[in-house]
């Protein structure tokens, strides 16, 4: 994005729109992770530091598209987690960076079960 004003000119990086959007997915209710992408070999799960993978996006000057790649949780209707996906991330990079997010693509491609879930802190503290 690009402003220009008086003052200068305003740029915001699409590093920092997918960071946005990264974060705003992680934080929805339903969503177990990011996906590094299934082509990589097994699916990756990312989160923290790395909430840009699995996020790409298309900044233009006033709008925004972004695609998602997720593994969702277990038990939990997939369609509406999805919708709520697109919701918080759309709001997330609208408020944040004042673009117009004309599309959020969500691609799931996982589930976690809750065993999956429950070894992964463990396997952080060793």
């Amino acid at each position: 994005m690009t402003d220009e004003l008086e003052t200068g000119i305003i740029r915001i990086a699409d590093d920092v729109v997918a960071t946005i959007a990264g974060m705003a997915a992680l934080e929805t209710p339903g969503i177990a992770a990011m996906s590094g992408g299934i082509s990589e070999g097994l699916a990756k799960r990312l989160g923290g530091k790395n909430a840009q993978k699995g996020v790409s996006v298309e900044v233009g000057q006033l709008e925004a598209a972004i695609d998602l790649r997720v593994i969702v949780k277990y038990g939990i209707p997939i369609q509406e987690v999805c919708r709520g996906l697109q919701e918080n991330v759309k709001e997330a990079v609208e408020n944040m960076t004042g673009l117009h997010v004309v599309e959020v693509n969500v691609k799931v491609e996982g589930v976690a079960f809750k065993e999956e879930e429950a070894e992964e802190p463990s396997a952080r503290l060793k």
